[in-house]
């Protein structure tokens, strides 16, 4: 599974949902999917401009969680 950490990243950068939903000309809706994994894809520029926004790195913004084997 992999996890997005924009929640954490925009707390660490004392920002709001609402300042990058405004800065992306996104949906609080849509941004709100991202962030708890309801999405099956993410388009390369959103990627792009949380990186720039945010001022992070793709490896900052993306944790992989290993399912435990069963």
């Amino acid at each position: 599974m992999i996890k997005i950490n924009i929640g954490e990243i925009l707390k660490k950068n004392n920002k709001s949902k609402y300042w990058l939903c405004m800065k992306m000309g996104i949906t609080s809706r849509n941004l709100n999917k991202i962030i708890n994994g309801e999405t099956s894809s993410i388009s390369f520029r959103y990627i792009e401009d949380f990186c720039n926004l945010l001022n992070c790195d793709f490896n900052e913004l993306f944790t992989i969680i290993k399912d435990k084997e069963k």
